[in-house]
Order: C-alpha cells, then sequence, then structure tokens
C-alpha cells in the first residue's frame, strides 16, 4: 500500500522514519492525510514515553520549542531534552502515555493546533489513573524540512 502525500507529508511515511508502528486508531474522526500527518506526531511523542527516549521525544519539538510540564515551562529543545531525561532517569522512569484527539483545527498551510485527552500510565497499571488525566493542546508547525514539529505543547489536569 503507498502512502498519500500531501503538504504535510504522509504520517506513514513519518512514523516509519522515526520507527514507530503506526496506529490507525490514533486517529479517531481524524482521517485526512494532513490531519493524520499532524497526528503522527503525537503517535511520536508516545512512542518515545513508551520507550523512556528524551532524545526521541525531544526530537519531536521546532528547536525553540516549547513545554508546560507541571510547574516547568521549557522553551527549547535542549531543555526539553534534558528534562526528560532526568523524568525517565527517575520519577517517569518505566511510565508511559495514552490518549487521543479531541479536535484538530489548522491555523495556515504550515500551522495546526490539536486537542487530546490522555493521560500518564505508570509501571504496572494498565489504565490511566483518574488522577492523571490530562487534556493537552499542541501547537505543530510545519518545518522548512517538511516535518511537522511541535512549536508548544501543554496539558492540563481533569478534575471532577
Amino acid at each position: 500500500m503507498s502512502a498519500t502525500v500531501t503538504a504535510w507529508g504522509s504520517a506513514t511515511e513519518i512514523l516509519a522514519a522515526a520507527g514507530v508502528e503506526e496506529d490507525l486508531s490514533y486517529y479517531r474522526s481524524f482521517t485526512g492525510d494532513d490531519e493524520k500527518a499532524v497526528l503522527a506526531v503525537a503517535q511520536k511523542v508516545q512512542a518515545a514515553w513508551a520507550a523512556n527516549d528524551a532524545d526521541a521525544f525531544a526530537d519531536c519539538f521546532a528547536e525553540n520549542g516549547s513545554l508546560l510540564m507541571q510547574d516547568e515551562q521549557l522553551t527549547s529543545r535542549e531543555e526539553i531534552r534534558a528534562y526528560m531525561a532526568r523524568g525517565f532517569a527517575g520519577p517517569l522512569k518505566g511510565a508511559r502515555v495514552s490518549g487521543g484527539p479531541l479536535y484538530l483545527k489548522f491555523l495556515g498551510d504550515r500551522a495546526a493546533v490539536t486537542v487530546t485527552e490522555g493521560g500518564i500510565i505508570r509501571p504496572g497499571e494498565s489504565a490511566i489513573a483518574p488522577d492523571r488525566r490530562i487534556r493537552a493542546t499542541w501547537v505543530i508547525a510545519l518545518e522548512d524540512d517538511g516535518q511537522p514539529r511541535l512549536l508548544s505543547h501543554q496539558s492540563s489536569p481533569i478534575s471532577g
């Protein structure tokens, strides 16, 4: 089967280049080729968490990408890499994330925003604990090298 290539690229090819197996169920109702290419970034993030790979996680971000993780506002790929390396060696060791998209909107030819719902699954757990459920906002840009990358990611707990 050949992958459809769009302005945003082919999700299948983006994921294969990162060594990530495509999860077709992840896309939910967002099945347009450009939508899937944008959401390939989230699948790469999930795979990086599953592998506890700070390099793969950070490489999902633009060089000047921003990540708000708990109380930490990280403002570069290198800050993100260092933070996640510490986390994966410590309190996040063995953890993974799971979730899926709720909303996706293109903000032009080279930018999109998506909202996902999910959370962290700790080692030994099979599902997201209620107190670790989050919604996340992702701003994804199509970079000059043709790769979609995160410009900004922020998550907020879901309570109640």
